[in-house]
Parts: C-alpha cells; sequence; structure tokens
C-alpha cells in the first residue's frame, strides 16, 4: 500500500525534480517507509512506500523492467500475483523481486492493456512505456484504491491524493461549484467530480491512456445481475462460503503483521471468524465505541472475540472536534461528510501501534442488501397500489413539527424519513435515506446566485441513471448496482482508504474480491432479501458459526451520535464556523435559514445532525484548500 504521483508535460519540457518530490513527500503517511523518483525528459513519477511484500530493496519504486523501457508506480497488492508469476515465468520472464509489483510490469509487458482482466486485488497505478511514449494509468473494479488527475493544454499530472496534485502552483484552487451541488445532497462528492475546479476522479474499473496527444478514458469490467444460478440453497450457500473463504485466505498473505477491524456486526464477524480458521496465531482485533449505549457497539465486538478468542483491544471515543475535524479535513482532501470517518481514523491510529494490515467487512451490505432503505423502498413499492403518493405528502406536513426525541431508531424520525421519500419516484426512493439535502430543502438553503447557478442539475440524476442502466431485471438489484457505483466507492471506501492511510494502515476487504461480487450478482434476489429480513443468505450461511445475538441484531456500523454532540459539547464550534462572517460571505447559503437549522436542532423539533455536519465540513474544507 502505497501514495503514487507523476507529471507528463506535453510540450515536451523536463519535469521538476522539486515537484515531483514536493508531491511524494506529501503522501508520506501513505508510504512512510520508503521514497522514489524517476525522471526522464518530460515525465517525471515519484512514489511512497509502505512495505507489505518483500521488504527488502529489491521492493523498491517507482520500479522498472530489465531493459528500463518500461517504469511503473503501483499502490495496493495483487493478491493472486504468485500464480500469474508461475505463468509468466513459463512464458519466459525473469523476476529479480517477490514484490506483485514486479509482476505488473511483466503482465503489462505480456498482455498490453488486457494485463487488467488477469489482476485480483485492489490497485491504483500508472506504467510509462518510454517506446512508445505512453502513459497508462488504472484503477480497481470496485475502486478500493484512489486515484485524482488534472489536465490542461499544458501538462497531465496525477497522484493518489489532490493535495499532491495542487503542489503544482499553476494549478489554481477554484472550488467546483455543481461538484458542491451534488456534495450537499450526497455528503461526498461523486466520480468523477472532485470539490476542485479542473481536477478529477478516475472512475471504478477505468483506466486512462495518454498516447500521440490523445486521452483515452474507458471502462474494463461492469456488474451483470442478468446470469443467475438455478441451483437448491443449500449448494448456494456451500459454494458461497468456499469462494468467500478462499478470499479472505489470499487476503492473509503479508510480510508484517495483520489483524481485523471488528464492529461486531454480521460483516466483520463473519471475516474474522473465517480468519480464525485460517491462521495459527489468534486474530488481532480492534473495536472503537462510544459512552452512549445506543452507538456503543463494544458488547457485541466482545462476544465475537470472547467466541474465537481473538487478541482483541477496544477503546471508548470521546469527541475533539477542535483536534480531530482539522485532521480529518486534511486527509480527505475534499468536503466529505461521513462522520463516522471519526471512529475510523482513531481505530486505525490504535491499530497502528500493533500491525500494518487489516481485514474488514466492508462490501457486505452491498451483496447481500443489507441496508434497511432496501426492505423500506421495497415496501413502499407495495405500497403505492393503495397509498397514493399526495396522501404521504400531506401526512408529512401534518406531522413534521412533532418533535421527535434523540436517538438513532426514532419511530417519529422514521416515519418522518418514509413519508418525505415516498412521493418521490421509485427509482430514487432509497436516496431519501442516503442524501443530506433534499431539492426542497436546497430551494430554502440556497442564496439566489447559488440555486441560479445549479438549478439546471438535479443531483439525483446521477443515482437515477445508475438505477436505470443496471444490468438487472429486480428493483432490488437495480438499487444494489447503484450503491455499488456509487455510495461503496465515493463514500465507504473513501472513508476506510484515507482514514486508515492517515495512519500508514493497509485494509483489505474480502467481501469485495471481484470473483465473489460476480457470484453474489449471479444469486437470485429473493435470496437476499427474502420477506422482512436483509441479508437472508449471509445469515443462512454462517447461522451455526454465529449467535443469534449477532446475526439478528440492529445493523450500526460505526455510526456517531452527531446528535447528541450538535446538542453538547460541539454546540459552539457548530455556531461559530457556520455563522461567521466568513462562511457566510461566500454566498451559497442563507443565514435565516442556517440559523433556523440549528435552533430547531437545538429545541429538539428536528434531527438535522446530518446537514449540519455537512455545512461543517464543507466550511472548514474551504478554509483549509481554498482560502490558503
Amino acid at each position: 500500500m502505497c501514495g503514487i504521483c507523476g507529471k507528463l508535460n506535453f510540450d515536451g519540457s523536463p519535469v521538476e525534480t522539486r515537484l515531483i518530490e514536493s508531491m511524494t513527500s506529501v503522501l508520506q503517511h501513505r508510504g512512510p517507509d520508503d521514497y522514489g523518483v524517476f525522471l526522464k525528459d518530460n515525465i517525471g513519477l515519484g512514489h511512497r512506500r509502505l512495505s507489505i511484500i518483500d521488504l527488502s530493496e529489491r521492493g523498491k519504486q517507482p520500479m522498472p523492467n530489465e531493459d528500463e523501457s518500461i517504469w511503473v508506480v503501483f499502490n495496493g497488492e495483487v493478491y493472486n500475483f504468485p500464480d500469474l508469476r508461475k505463468v509468466l515465468v513459463s512464458k519466459g520472464h525473469q523476476f529479480r523481486s517477490n514484490t506483485d509489483t514486479e509482476t505488473l510490469i511483466h503482465l503489462y509487458e505480456e498482455y498490453d492493456i488486457n494485463c487488467l482482466h488477469y489482476l485480483r486485488g485492489m490497485y491504483a497505478f500508472a506504467i510509462w512505456d518510454d517506446r512508445r511514449k505512453r502513459l497508462f494509468l488504472a484503477r480497481d473494479r470496485v475502486g478500493k484504491k484512489p486515484l485524482y488527475y488534472y489536465k490542461d493544454d499544458k501538462r497531465f499530472i496525477f497522484a493518489s491524493e489532490i493535495k499532491a496534485i495542487l503542489k503544482d502552483r499553476q494549478i489554481e484552487r477554484q472550488p467546483d461549484i455543481l461538484a458542491i451541488h451534488h456534495y450537499l445532497t450526497y455528503q461526498f462528492v461523486p466520480s468523477p467530480f472532485t470539490a476542485f475546479k479542473g481536477i478529477k476522479k478516475l472512475p471504478p474499473a477505468h483506466y486512462l491512456l495518454i498516447q500521440d496527444g490523445k486521452v483515452v478514458v474507458k471502462d474494463y469490467w461492469n456488474i451483470t445481475y442478468n446470469h443467475k444460478i438455478n441451483e437448491p440453497k443449500n449448494v448456494i450457500i456451500d459454494d458461497l462460503k468456499e469462494k468467500l473463504k478462499e478470499a479472505v485466505k489470499i487476503r492473509l498473505i503479508s510480510d508484517v503483521p495483520l489483524g481485523a477491524f471488528l464492529s461486531g456486526g454480521i460483516d466483520s464477524s463473519v471475516i474474522v471468524f473465517l480468519m480464525s480458521r485460517l491462521m495459527r496465531e489468534p486474530v488481532k482485533t480492534f473495536s472503537v465505541g462510544f459512552e452512549d449505549d445506543q452507538y456503543n457497539e463494544l458488547p457485541y465486538a466482545r462476544t465475537i472475540a470472547d467466541k474465537y478468542g481473538t487478541d482483541h483491544r477496544e477503546f471508548i471515543l470521546r469527541p475533539n472536534a477542535v483536534e480531530v475535524l482539522p485532521k480529518i479535513v486534511w486527509h480527505y482532501n475534499e468536503p466529505f461528510a461521513d462522520a463516522s470517518a471519526i471512529p475510523i481514523y482513531y481505530i486505525s491510529k490504535v491499530a497502528k501501534e500493533y500491525i500494518k494490515v487489516v481485514l474488514n467487512g466492508d462490501g457486505g451490505d452491498e451483496l447481500f442488501a443489507g441496508y434497511d432503505r432496501y426492505l423500506i423502498s421495497s415496501i413502499a413499492n407495495r405500497l403505492e397500489v393503495i397509498f397514493r403518493p399526495f396522501l404521504a405528502k400531506v401526512m408529512f406536513r401534518l406531522i413534521r413539527k412533532i418533535p421527535q426525541g434523540i436517538g438513532r431508531y426514532n419511530l417519529i424520525w422514521i416515519l418522518k424519513r418514509f413519508l418525505q421519500g415516498y412521493e418521490t419516484p421509485p427509482e430514487i426512493r432509497h436516496s431519501t435515506w442516503l442524501c443530506s439535502f433534499d431539492n426542497e430543502t436546497k430551494n430554502r438553503l440556497y442564496t439566489d446566485e447559488f440555486l441560479h447557478e445549479t438549478k439546471e442539475n438535479n443531483s439525483l440524476d446521477l443515482l437515477r441513471a445508475l438505477f436505470n442502466n443496471a444490468e438487472a431485471n429486480s428493483f432490488l438489484e437495480k438499487m444494489l448496482y447503484s450503491d455499488f457505483k456509487m455510495y461503496l466507492p465515493d463514500d465507504l471506501l473513501t472513508k476506510v482508504d484515507v482514514a486508515s492511510m492517515a495512519n500508514s494502515i493497509e485494509v483489505r476487504s474480502p467481501f469485495l474480491d471481484h470473483e465473489f461480487v460476480e457470484f453474489m450478482a449471479s444469486v437470485p434476489a429473493e435470496f437476499k432479501l427474502k420477506g422482512f429480513s436483509l441479508k437472508y443468505l449471509l445469515k443462512e450461511a454462517f447461522r451455526s458459526e454465529l449467535p443469534d445475538a449477532i446475526l439478528y441484531r440492529k445493523k450500526m456500523g460505526f455510526a456517531v451520535p452527531l446528535d447528541r454532540w450538535f446538542r453538547g459539547e460541539l454546540k459552539d464550534f457548530m455556531r461559530d464556523i457556520l455563522l461567521s462572517h466568513r462562511a457566510l460571505q461566500r454566498g451559497y447559503f442563507r443565514r435565516d435559514f442556517i440559523e433556523n437549522m440549528i435552533k430547531e436542532h437545538l429545541e429538539n423539533r428536528w434531527n438535522w445532525q446530518y446537514q449540519i455536519y455537512n455545512l461543517l465540513m464543507l466550511e472548514l474544507w474551504h478554509r483549509e484548500f481554498i482560502d490558503k
């Protein structure tokens, strides 16, 4: 796991050594063990190394082939590299190291761009082919590893993080208004946008090729749900368990200590169970909790740790906004309002003292249908026959002002959210539970100028397009596809990658092995959501291995008690930032709406916790990256 960067000057001028060194320096947290720079003519590559496989100098990057006609900078892991290496050796390729990086070089030599179809892992890389004067960049299928780029008439520049690109002082720091508009909807900036004008994300499962002055961006993989397994449930379960076990096994390859993040939910518990069966020594597990019992998962995590005899460590998180939020903003490069980044950051900080690699349960919800919104949206579709959307709108207006109390699973809050989204079209109905600011709220929040600049762009059209383009017949799997292509890579995987790499920790996700993803896409939808049972097939598969208290508990998932924090210890901090002259003079938002939003939250008339955090992180991002 590493940080990569580079620059290509289109006019043939040499790349500045100082720039590449500066770019690699700002990525040091991603690779504190070593660094390297390659410069030749108008190309420059930089690398920061977190040593995981082959800790020797032979793994140093940028890494060349034998005659130095091909150079690579690589971030991630190729889990099937031992098998690929055997094939390549049989074809005459010679190796000088035991790294997956060198395997990638020879794979490119053998198969050119089609090398991507052989890779099984998480990765972002850049290959400079000096003979063809070609720059080839690619990102893994599900989007575990990030890759950003900037292009104008004079240069192309890329990096694992935007802050490295900004080391080129000729790139102006300007906010992208449309990206901010999308961020306010989703709480993250969706690909290929970034919050910076001119800088883009390379989407998951895409490559970028620069040759002969032409830039091509193209996808190389997608999910289809149209090819279904026609087997009994018990046969599907046996295949599932075997394939997931194998996905865990290949992710245990490491020359450094490894462990697991354990939340006490079913996904991470399944991973810890499988690790305990595959490892000779006790699994090192790490958990984080809160003093608020509604958010504290430590008892569940402890149940799994005790059952499988793990070497377990846990701690209680107490917020210090002044200390941690500026760090979060700096590391995430863009405004990012998933508050569970805070506990992930802290748990990574604790784990760093003991290990370099952890496994987690990311992807389980998107593969097995684990979110409440899937069930609620399915119920809403059935209700439409007898319960018309306009009735929901009337009911919502009647109950909106009813105090809803404090807490995550308050029934009044759930009813309000359900009715609020019921009148929306089915293909974006589940977005009600995913999004921060809906269109109606934006109309009241935005200034006239900001509203004018964004009025032609409905952010929910991004989600609608994914839903409608899904290669799936069932409504459920169209939702799964939408989340897999946007929410998973741009929120969940970004959250974990940035928070973990901020502490020089590598995170591996067995559920997101692309072969396992393809297998689960072939499983009939009725085995994922059955009646009112979410994750039906996963629960059936591991019923005998996990306690009922884990299998049938309410999902929490590293949630953060923002509602209480903004009514308590973060109240003054919230006011000082959001109502400051500095924030309001940006011209995005109406002061009266923000004042009313804060007032309603403090008086417990409406839970604005996610919207407040959204605006807070946006303003802190401006202060860190735009104002400087």
